[in-house]
């Protein structure tokens, strides 16, 4: 169920006038009401939840949060009025907290165990703003700063404001109040030169900058588009590039290659598709993206995590491994300069490993959990996600099933735990599950330990109850107030 939130720019100067003589706020509202009308087309938009919020000071700046309906929603957008300053830090620093309130209670990050690209609430930021200087009660500001400081329990736990099911786009409304006698330019919306347009790209959007009606219808049709179900994740190159590819798509050692010159495709920030289950109408998956650290039993707190995570994806051709009944996830990338190389290299029968620093005990650089792979068709490129370490898990596998008819000898069994050693803890449910279906289910003991110490588990575990409290009971003592100065139901 797609999270569509619209943070309206309530600064005094959206007040200013077009040259049709309609305010800013004016084309902002009709913006919001043509984008609802462009979204009804597609069946899918029964299940999207709208919500609204203002440059106000919170909790005011959230007209339609998670209780209200669509009436309430088209009522407040109406009654909007420009009256105060650009706030901007503080009013996206309140979207992003009313967005992540439900996220501990429903333990969709996971945090520590790996994160589930099945397991998400893909969410849109619009924001619709005139790209005047931010301002305060103080100053003037060059920069956008987001409050560091949330009242959000556990907000500490990701390094960033946003996850990575949550995108930002910005229309920046730059019409004239003036008409102009230059013919309009047609072709692209160009990004902004504000200082949103950073903000955008972090999260895996982008900016419009909108100097016309038309360019704004233009940039409504893209924004709908963009309502897509999936994660961030930044693809990093580790090692060298591959050898070139002639025209026949085989190995050419003879032409040159630009190991050391940074190219596009080495880094890309781009979303992974998370397609729902074409019977449940959710995603439905089996196996997590590592976490960049190992979890220990003694490990008092977790570090931190990254919005998106990084995969390191090594440019050594292997060969795609599979095995019967052994479930894995496919998740197909958005095009980017990545996709482009791959698929230019014509070679769907080879795939590229992919990994994540730090998330194996003993290999600084992790073991593989999966691979690229360009479609058969070469029309699009899929992350595959498989078990960790499949290269070793595999063969054992087929040999479990194949060679010892599921009665492994003594050597078997001592590979296989050795195998075991290499995999985070919290890969062990999984596998275990995976086993079960494939026929073996006796292969893991029912002993299972996630990894985590008891005080993490137990301060996850408080965080949830906090965040019920506050949702279920307005703050009624002072204590809980500056835990969570302002609600955000």
């Amino acid at each position: 169920m797609p999270i569509l939130l619209f943070l309206i720019d309530t600064s005094a100067s959206m007040n200013q006038r077009t040259d049709l003589g309609t305010s800013y706020l004016d084309i902002a509202k009709g913006a919001v009401e043509l984008f609802l009308k462009l979204r009804a087309r597609d069946p899918a938009s029964r299940g999207d939840r709208y919500m609204l919020v203002t440059y106000d000071e919170p909790p005011y700046c959230i007209k339609a949060g998670w209780k209200e309906n669509h009436a309430t929603f088209m009522n407040e957008l109406k009654n909007l009025q420009a009256s105060g300053l650009t706030t901007l830090g503080q009013a996206l620093r309140s979207s992003f907290d009313l967005l992540n309130l439900n996220r501990l209670i429903s333990g969709i990050d996971n945090y520590g165990q790996g994160r589930n690209p099945f397991f998400l609430e893909p969410s849109i930021l619009i924001t619709i703003t005139d790209g005047n200087k931010l301002t305060s009660t103080a100053s003037v500001q060059e920069e956008l700063h987001l409050p560091l400081n949330s009242p959000l329990p556990g907000s500490e736990l990701t390094k960033e404001p946003f996850r990575w099911d949550q995108r930002l786009f910005a229309l920046v409304l730059r019409l004239p109040g003036v008409a102009s006698s230059e013919p309009e330019q047609l072709g692209s919306v160009p990004t902004d030169e504000s200082a949103i347009t950073q903000m955008c790209e972090v999260t895996g959007g982008r900016s419009y900058c909108v100097r016309t009606q038309r360019m704004l219808n233009q940039c409504l049709e893209s924004l709908v588009q963009k309502v897509q179900s999936g994660v961030v994740i930044n693809f990093e190159k580790a090692g060298p590039d591959p050898l070139p590819v002639g025209e026949d798509g085989l190995m050419d050692p003879c032409r040159p290659s630009n190991s050391f010159a940074s190219q596009p495709w080495h880094s890309c920030h781009k979303l992974i598709y998370v397609r729902p289950n074409s019977k449940t109408g959710v995603p439905v998956g089996h196996w997590p993206i590592p976490e960049s650290f190992w979890p220990e039993q003694n490990l008092p707190s977790l570090p931190p995590r990254t919005s998106h995570p990084v995969v390191r994806f090594s440019c050594v051709d292997c060969e795609p491994m599979v095995i019967d009944k052994l479930p894995f996830d496919k998740y197909e990338l958005e095009p980017s300069p990545l996709t482009q190389y791959i698929l230019e290299r014509k070679s769907p029968h080879t795939c590229w490993q992919v990994f994540v620093t730090s998330s194996g005990k003993y290999n600084e650089l992790g073991y593989p959990f999966g691979y690229l792979k360009a479609s058969t068709t070469l029309t699009c490129v899929n992350l595959f996600v498989m078990p960790y370490n499949y290269p070793v898990l595999l063969p054992l596998l087929d040999d479990l099933f194949k060679v010892h008819k599921l009665k492994p000898n003594m050597k078997w069994r001592q590979a296989f735990d050795s195998y075991l050693k290499t995999l985070p803890p919290y890969y062990l449910i999984p596998l275990k599950k995976a086993l079960r279906m494939m026929g073996a289910p006796n292969l893991i003991s029912d002993n299972l330990d996630c990894g985590l110490s008891y005080s993490v588990i137990s301060y996850l575990k408080k965080l949830s109850q906090q965040v019920v409290l506050v949702k279920t009971n307005k703050p009624k003592s002072f204590a809980l107030r500056s835990a969570f100065p302002y609600s955000l139901v």
